[in-house]
């Protein structure tokens, strides 16, 4: 009859091959299982050396912020007044449009122009002469037709200002970015949004203001 230290090293074999090939098969199957299992202690180690995250400090340390401030986005579409040709002051348009603006301590004012033959810029918003400047040069810089009334572009669809506006719209470009400070547009002093108009015929402008930010 065998001896209970044979049974007992017998046993401790079985169940050691049973445990090794189960072993072999949980990794063939979960292979993420190993890593989990080995990298757990380290784990468990890491979190209980480092500080808690309620630990207070001391009364020298002065006060700390324990809320997080979280970023919130807000999306809208508005249109701009109906206008031919020109240059035009829009700053106080776009506040009365996006009233959210003082929803927001701090963030970014993104305002986008959904059409090629127009754009927005930010520039001198005092003298009206400005504007009117800026509206000639560019008529210079993309004439609608040559000294001699030659035709200048193979575009003309929608007629002979059609591609003039493109490429004004091109070098202007369809949107601008202001950052925002305590609920208002944290624009310079002599700032203000322009709308331009590169098209003699009145068009309605649909416009997407976009703000990211933190709320007051």
């Amino acid at each position: 009859m065998p001896s209970s230290t044979s049974t007992s090293v017998s046993s401790f074999s079985h169940h050691f091959y049973t445990l090794l090939l189960l072993s072999v098969l949980l990794v063939a199957f979960f292979p993420g299982a190993f890593h989990y299992l080995s990298s757990l202690p380290f784990a468990y180690l890491s979190a209980a050396s480092s500080p808690s995250s309620t630990h207070q400090p001391s009364s020298d340390q002065g006060p700390t912020t324990t809320a997080t401030n979280t970023m919130s986005w807000f999306q809208k579409q508005f249109s701009l007044p109906p206008r031919s040709r020109g240059s035009y002051l829009v700053t106080d348009h776009v506040a009365s449009a996006v009233p959210e603006i003082a929803q927001y301590k701090v963030g970014l004012l993104n305002l986008f122009v959904q059409h090629t033959s127009c754009a927005l810029s930010l520039n001198e918003n005092w003298d009206d002469d400005v504007r009117a400047d800026m509206s000639d040069a560019l008529d210079r810089i993309a004439p609608e037709a040559g000294p001699k009334g030659q035709e200048l572009y193979r575009h003309s669809a929608e007629g002979a200002d059609d591609m003039p506006a493109h490429i004004k719209s091109a070098l202007i470009g369809a949107s601008i970015t202001i950052p925002i400070k305590d609920g208002k547009l944290a624009t310079g002093t002599w700032q203000g949004i322009w709308y331009l108009e590169f098209r003699q015929v009145k068009h309605t402008r649909k416009v997407v203001a976009t703000i990211q930010g933190e709320k007051a």
